[in-house]
């Protein structure tokens, strides 16, 4: 039985294949994501990770991951604190915030940290229902 503060860690990273398959699934071909020029003179240095796709972690996690039988995604908000980069290991955490057990939901903290520096780059909430595993 879940309870406030339980919490689930995945490490992950993306190649620049991921990114670009991303930018023409999605439409976003903003050249700061997939040019290498536009990145090397950008104020980043680099190309960019698309801020959804860097966030898009969490609906692994708990779409395939964490309780995944039958999750009902209801609010994901999502605040990005610094720029993600391909081939840069990074570890989503996700927090149980709040629990509302006469409707099967939870309301979780999610953040993403970069592995190396330690820093955080996302921060955000997301409330899920889930009437196979919010059981209490």
């Amino acid at each position: 039985m879940l309870q406030k503060g339980d919490q689930f860690r995945h490490q992950f990273s993306y190649t620049q294949e991921d990114v670009n398959l991303y930018a023409k699934v999605s439409g976003d071909t903003n050249p700061l994501h997939i040019d290498e020029n536009t990145g090397k003179n950008s104020m980043f240095g680099r190309c960019i990770i698309h801020g959804f796709l860097g966030g898009s972690v969490f609906t692994k996690i708990f779409g395939a991951l964490w309780k995944a039988d039958g999750h009902v995604y209801l609010k994901q908000t999502m605040q990005w604190l610094k720029p993600m980069f391909v081939e840069t290991q990074y570890e989503a955490v996700i927090t149980v915030k709040e629990i509302f057990p006469e409707k099967n939901r939870i309301l979780y903290d999610c953040a993403i940290f970069e592995l190396d520096t330690k820093d955080q780059t996302f921060t955000g909430e997301a409330l899920l229902m889930n009437k196979k595993q919010y059981v209490w």
